[in-house]
This record gives C-alpha cells, structure tokens and sequence, in this order.
C-alpha cells in the first residue's frame, strides 16, 4: 500500500468536523484520543484523517506544530492497518492530550494500540 498522505485523505470540511465532535465515537489510550465517525465522504478515498494539539497545554506554535507533525507521521505509516480491515467510509480526528512532548516511539505504538482497539470495537458492532 501506497505510504503517502495526500491532500485528498486530510479532513478539512468545516461542517464534516462538526458533525464529527456532534456525532462521533471515540477511543483514548493516553495520550491519544480519535474520534471517528462513518461518514459519507466526497472523496474516493475511504479516510479522512485530521489532527489536533490543544493550546492550552502547549503555548508555543512550534512544539504544536511539531506534535501534529510526529501525529501525521505515525498516522501515515500506519494506516494500512485500518485501510485494509475497515469496511465502509470514516472521518478520523487525532487529539493529543498529554502536556509534555511526546517520543515519537511511544506515539507510534499508541497509534497501533488504537487503531486495533478501533477494529475490534468496528467488528464487534458488525456482528451485532
């Protein structure tokens, strides 16, 4: 699978991020929370993916920035674990919650974590 993230796959639609806080579900493991909603999406991509760091735990653009880099990041070497399992179309949200700056490790293996707990719960729901 194609390791890219293209502007295509990034969640930009005002009303699609409304509806995604209004209406979606989360899953945390600390310090990541993603909110998903299975959504119709204009695009042929099956995902769309946005991130976010809270200014009130981090001041400075820069260790913000830096944060959402180190998400997408992660985000894109590891999507294929839910591209490939996933039926249907989702709006992703990625917050980060903690107040220190992260390792890039440790974000790497919370987004794994995450990204399995949210195909077992999509499968779970499936079966019911």
């Amino acid at each position: 699978m194609n390791q890219s993230f293209p502007k295509i796959e990034k969640l930009k639609s005002k009303k699609q991020i409304e509806q995604l806080f209004s209406e979606g579900k989360s899953i945390s493991i600390y310090p990541l929370k993603l909110v998903y909603l299975k959504i119709k999406l204009k695009t042929e991509k099956p995902i769309q993916t946005g991130v976010t760091v809270s200014k009130r735990n981090f001041k400075s653009a820069v260790k913000r920035n830096r944060i959402k880099r180190l998400l997408r990041e992660s985000y894109r070497l590891n999507k294929h674990l839910v591209f490939n399992t996933l039926e249907g179309e989702y709006a992703f949200m990625f917050l980060y919650l903690g107040r220190e700056m992260p390792i890039y490790q440790e974000l790497e293996t919370n987004m794994i974590k995450v990204f399995q707990k949210l195909v077992k719960k999509e499968k779970n729901e499936k079966s019911n």
